[in-house]
């Protein structure tokens, strides 16, 4: 029975830009995001030091709570712009910055700044947990290598500090990715994983000799490629461990895939709370799960050791079964109306499908249901021509939920199974 005095788990999902932050707006409990470097994905968009404020603003007015990464190794000649950092995090009111360094910890402390200790600092017994329990952590992102037993055994060994692991998207081969590979590979500690700019060479496919006997071991496999971590169907008992925060990774991801991956979790979350899980919505969720980016899905360390099957040999990348593609984009809004003016460049739209119209150097990002379709004065419409060509382009009118800006792009999510292909 669901102890319903009991505070519910937090919902954690990425940022990779402004436009991620809107679409999670009405499910993530809270954010997570970097500034410019000093942070594990330098290759994410990030955002600059001066939108820091405008940014917590915004999360703080919809009751979400904003988390800042500087949580990579830092030299000597960085501190200087951590220090610039953590001022405009004071500045900014951040909620928590999260950290591995040990100089790092000194100088949050320094500022009165509450903070996380990151996976990178592989925390994967207790009496690590209580060191930093100790150092005044409030909370301990757990090595992703543990078992539900073994985080359950953590959690019960500390007073106050909270526990956070990863609860789905992508997972690296090494240890709570600490790895040299990338570096080795480029000749260059520029590219480290260590550093944030990992150029994930465990994703090519790789000639593996064995030189005790000449013997070919892998040839032309992605041998450690490992499958993204799913656990959507095992909300109860990850609850059950003791973990207050659930961590969804996927700062290199678009705005689609932050926003359904939010979307199916907080669902699933409210769902065990009041107890309405289902096999059909369990179903649901990982079909809606499996059309966004993904390389497969795997139970991580969480019940046994990851076997061979939770590698991703034949494929590189995304294995979605679906694509997203660019239909068009606005070109007028009409407030008055709530209504949007889309140049419809490729393919259809018919009522009922869903649209994405996300901007290009705007925030704008919206998942719209297709309830009207008017051409010039034509309404009532079920369905638009397709469009092949640059020389059949038309103009279509929709209705639209909330505001979008001029020259935002139109995409859809079309399916890759033969089944769903309508010619």
């Amino acid at each position: 029975m669901i102890d319903q005095n009991k505070k519910k788990v937090e919902l954690l999902t990425p940022l990779k830009n402004t436009k991620s932050l809107t679409a999670v707006l009405e499910n993530a409990d809270a954010v997570y995001f970097g500034v410019e470097s000093l942070n594990m994905r330098q290759f994410s968009d990030n955002f600059k030091l001066d939108e820091l404020n405008n940014i917590v603003k915004k999360c703080h007015d919809n009751n979400i709570k904003a988390y800042l990464t500087t949580n990579i190794i830092i030299y000597e000649n960085e501190l200087a712009s951590l220090e610039r950092v953590l001022d405009k995090a004071v500045e900014a009111e951040i909620d928590s910055v999260i950290v591995h360094d040990i100089g790092a910890i000194q100088l949050v402390k320094d500022r009165g700044l509450d903070f996380h200790i990151s996976t990178q600092a592989n925390i994967s017994n207790s009496q690590t947990a209580k060191f930093y329990e100790d150092l005044d952590a409030s909370r301990l992102i757990l090595a992703r290598e543990l078992s539900l037993k073994q985080i359950k055994e953590i959690k019960t060994s500390l007073k106050k500090a909270k526990i956070e692991t990863f609860i789905h998207g992508a997972q690296c081969t090494s240890v709570s990715g600490r790895c040299y590979f990338s570096a080795e590979v480029c000749g260059s500690q520029d590219y480290s994983a260590n550093r944030g700019k990992c150029i994930q060479p465990c994703r090519r496919k790789w000639r593996v000799i064995d030189d005790n006997n000449n013997e070919l071991l892998y040839d032309g496999f992605f041998f450690i490629n490992t499958k993204d971590l799913c656990m959507i169907e095992y909300i109860p008992e990850m609850i059950d461990a003791g973990i207050d925060v659930f961590k969804i990774e996927g700062r290199m991801r678009d705005p689609i895939y932050i926003e359904e991956t939010t979307a199916c979790y907080r669902e699933a979350i409210e769902a065990n709370y009041n107890n309405s899980i289902t096999k059909n919505k369990i179903q649901d969720w990982l079909n809606r799960l499996k059309k966004v980016y993904n390389r497969g899905f795997s139970t991580g360390f969480y019940f046994n050791l990851p076997k061979g099957s939770e590698i991703q040999r034949e494929i590189d990348g995304n294995i979605s079964n679906h694509k997203k593609v660019e239909i068009g984009k606005i070109i007028n809004y009409f407030s008055d109306k709530k209504a949007a003016k889309i140049l419809l460049t490729k393919g259809k739209v018919k009522l009922g499908d869903e649209l994405f119209i996300i901007g290009t150097h705007t925030e704008t990002f919206l998942r719209q249901e297709v309830n009207s379709l008017q051409i010039k004065q034509k309404k009532n419409l079920t369905e638009t021509p397709f469009v092949s060509s640059t020389n059949n382009r038309i103009t279509i009118g929709i209705i639209v939920d909330k505001p979008v800006k001029k020259n935002d792009k139109v995409f859809k999510l079309e399916s890759l199974l033969k089944e769903d292909i309508k010619l």
